[in-house]
């Protein structure tokens, strides 16, 4: 079966904690059928609890959307009563019904191979089945799924309701329509989904992870305070990067740049990890420096130039005039810049 990301696919989150809460809120915003599945054992008193729980943070993670102009808040009720909570006892019913199944229980592997034997036993043959894991590679998953060709790997990242990105990967076994479908439908509902191979860290935890202890290192070796770090993060490095891709930055300033800075701080501060990798210095002998050259880790053929550069151009004044940082020029030498408004 083709599932049509047209009709409303009905979906379960196995998990009832925050990435599960997160998914059920996403799905349930864009007008989804959501099954909060809690796979754990427990007394009735602990299952009310934790479904009290739930409701109430998914309830108050809407009113904060709405409270920011994001939705009319006259819809959050029925927005809410999309999303059912079902205890282990009413597992079996929530999954029967699923279009697609996403995994979210703990990063434990006898949690992961428990969850995924039970979809399983009780999911439709044609659903498909993603884990959430952040921490096991879809092939080391694939062995504890009935039907691994309608299984892979969907990494959302916290705020899961807020956060575009959805990061997909899937094994050498994965049908080509399910990852298709699977896409279709995170584009349905609004995300970003990127595809890489199976490898530790995916795309993003693989990038921040360097910067996060870098950051805290430069911290360590009295470089400079967490303030003043959070501040060259927020107004240089993530302003940068909110308005163009990691490579696509390469690309715009020269790889040649990029060359020369890491042989730099490779020898200033003693430490091959900022030595460039070797597809950089090939692309400097090939002469593939990016938007100079005309090519680089992306391929400028066709592209109009001076439009791209002031289409750039315009996502950063207007992420300078959200901000509130989006000055007019002064009229003299005498008078100071006044903000052309934009949030405070």
């Amino acid at each position: 079966m083709n599932v049509a990301p047209s009709r409303r696919s009905r979906v379960a989150a196995l998990g009832a904690g925050r990435m599960g809460r997160g998914i059920a809120t996403a799905f349930a915003y864009a007008g989804h059928e959501v099954q909060l599945v809690d796979l754990k054992p427990r007394e009735s008193t602990a299952t009310e609890a934790l479904r009290r729980d739930a409701f109430a943070e998914i309830d108050a993670s809407l009113a904060a959307m709405s409270a920011w102009g994001a939705f009319d808040d006259s819809l959050r009720p029925r927005v809410l009563r999309r999303v059912r909570f079902a205890a282990r006892d009413e597992a079996v019913e929530a999954l029967a019904d699923a279009d697609f199944v996403f995994e979210g229980v703990p990063e434990v592997l006898d949690a992961k191979r428990e969850a995924l034997g039970f979809v399983g036993a009780h999911a439709r043959a044609d659903a498909i089945v993603a884990s959430t894991t952040s921490t096991f590679l879809v092939t080391q998953l694939a062995d504890f799924v009935e039907r691994p060709e309608r299984f892979l790997n969907a990494h959302w990242l916290n705020p899961a309701h807020v956060i575009p990105l959805v990061e997909l990967s899937a094994h050498q076994n994965t049908a080509p329509q399910a990852l298709r479908s699977l896409h279709a439908l995170l584009e349905s509902i609004g995300k970003v989904p990127v595809h890489c191979k199976a490898a530790p860290g995916y795309i993003v935890p693989r990038l921040q992870s360097l910067v996060m202890n870098e950051a805290a290192r430069m911290i360590e070796q009295g470089v400079a305070s967490a303030e003043e770090i959070d501040r060259a993060t927020r107004y240089g490095l993530g302003f940068r990067f909110a308005n163009m891709g990691v490579v696509e930055f390469i690309d715009y300033g020269g790889n040649d740049i990029l060359y020369y800075a890491s042989r730099y701080l490779a020898q200033a501060l003693g430490d091959e990890r900022y030595a460039s990798p070797p597809i950089v210095d090939r692309h400097m002998r090939e002469g593939r420096n990016g938007l100079r050259d005309g090519k680089g880790f992306h391929d400028f053929d066709g592209v109009d130039l001076a439009r791209y550069r002031s289409e750039t151009l315009g996502r950063l004044l207007g992420m300078l005039s959200h901000m509130g940082l989006l000055r007019a020029p002064a009229t003299d030498e005498f008078d100071r810049p006044t903000s052309t408004g934009g949030a405070s």
